[in-house]
């Protein structure tokens, strides 16, 4: 059997992709529903992909050293602002 750490340095980025798809969605791309034991091996090698090919800052996301990126609610303001999501007149409330 290969190495785990093999995988995730020789896996290209779309099959990461289509995990972390998986996952999300909680089935394949052709509809059939991932099993328990599916979704935790699949969100393993997700966030190992993560943790050692990808360097993520944004919130709840794997860095480098393997721990969850918590940023602050103050760090999480400047990241959004200036930023409109969406704009509602009071009318359509």
């Amino acid at each position: 059997m290969t190495d785990i750490n093999q995988v995730i340095e020789q896996m290209p980025v779309e099959v990461y992709e289509r995990l972390l798809s998986a996952v999300e969605l909680g089935k394949w791309e052709d509809g059939s529903v991932l099993s328990q034991a599916q979704r935790e091996s699949t969100l393993q090698v997700v966030m190992l992909y993560q943790a050692r090919k990808l360097d993520q800052q944004e919130h709840f996301t794997i860095n480098a050293k393997g721990a969850i990126n918590e940023l602050s609610k103050s760090e999480l303001k400047k990241q959004f602002r200036g930023e409109t999501i969406a704009d509602f007149k009071e009318s359509e409330l």
